[in-house]
């Protein structure tokens, strides 16, 4: 009776299942919540996106009335006998540098935004502890960050592209989507906008400041790019052909007008599409390895 008493007693074990190891889109799940949570991102974003569509387009009507009086009034008559006209860039305008820039400055506040927004309030070390390996949330953190920047920059290209020569089909001078000029113009419009966030998030993650992560970031896109402008020296104008703005005007920039130059030492479309993918490389591993070295 005993015996059975004590068997009775004894303490009994019960497995508790472990919690199940996040998976990769679960990661990606999360980083979309604390991005769509944020409206300062959404407002950049959309604010940045209809600015630089507005300039396109409205570059594009200025220029109508420019090209009718060129077509009421040619400028002159070429030795065989054929009426001059002047050779309008249908690229020039409809994806002009100064309006994708604001697409540049948008995209690089955000990627600085998704690492030192966790960072400086201190959530990263709630992330960490859900997620110990710090290589996957960093992974991604680029995922989503290049899609929402890819999606909204291609989508902005586009209706640029498309509506600015819309404009100017009915003066014979625009450039069907299916150009081989155009599609290599449009895809560097738009895939210069991930890379630019790629760099911020580069900058937020060894900065870990908001003001100085964007001051370094704008610094390194659009001022630092200005002190090698001119054609005098070689060795000033290769060093400007390694920024991703620069590598951006190359690659859309219309070779079949006559009177325009690229500069005396224009850089291949290879070494820019080189110049896109490096600083995409150089941004990704380098932030990396800066989660994963330092504290959070």
């Amino acid at each position: 009776m005993s015996t059975a008493t004590a068997a009775s007693q004894s303490p009994t074990y019960v497995r508790v299942p472990s919690e199940p190891r996040p998976r990769f889109r679960d990661l990606c799940r999360m980083e979309w919540i604390k991005v769509a949570s944020l409206r300062a991102t959404w407002f950049v974003l959309i604010a940045a996106a209809l600015a630089t569509v507005f300039i396109n387009l409205n570059g594009v009507h200025s220029d109508l009335q420019y090209l009718d009086h060129d077509l009421a009034h040619p400028r002159g008559i070429t030795p065989d006998g054929k009426v001059w006209h002047f050779v309008y860039d249908p690229l020039r305008r409809s994806l002009s540098e100064i309006a994708v820039q604001l697409m540049m400055l948008g995209g690089s506040a955000i990627g600085a935004l998704t690492m030192f927004g966790e960072f400086s309030t201190g959530q990263i070390r709630t992330t960490f502890v859900a997620v110990p390996k710090r290589g996957s949330v960093v992974a991604a953190k680029v995922t989503v960050l290049c899609t929402i920047t890819t999606i909204l920059a291609f989508v902005v290209a586009l209706i640029s592209f498309l509506g600015g020569q819309a404009m100017v089909a009915s003066r014979h001078v625009g450039l069907s989507i299916t150009d081989h000029d155009a599609q290599i113009a449009i895809a560097a419009y738009t895939l210069v906008v991930p890379v630019s966030a790629l760099v911020g998030m580069l900058f937020g993650a060894i900065i870990r400041n908001a003001t100085a992560s964007i001051v370094g970031v704008v610094a390194f896109l659009f001022l630092i790019p200005a002190f090698f402008g001119g054609d005098k020296y070689r060795w000033v104008v290769e060093l400007r052909h390694l920024f991703p703005g620069n590598a951006e005007s190359n690659l859309t920039y219309w070779t079949h007008d006559p009177y325009t130059s690229n500069g005396r030492w224009p850089a291949s479309h290879l070494h820019s599409w080189a110049v896109l993918v490096g600083w995409t490389v150089v941004s990704i591993v380098t932030a990396l390895i800066v989660v994963k070295k330092r504290d959070a």
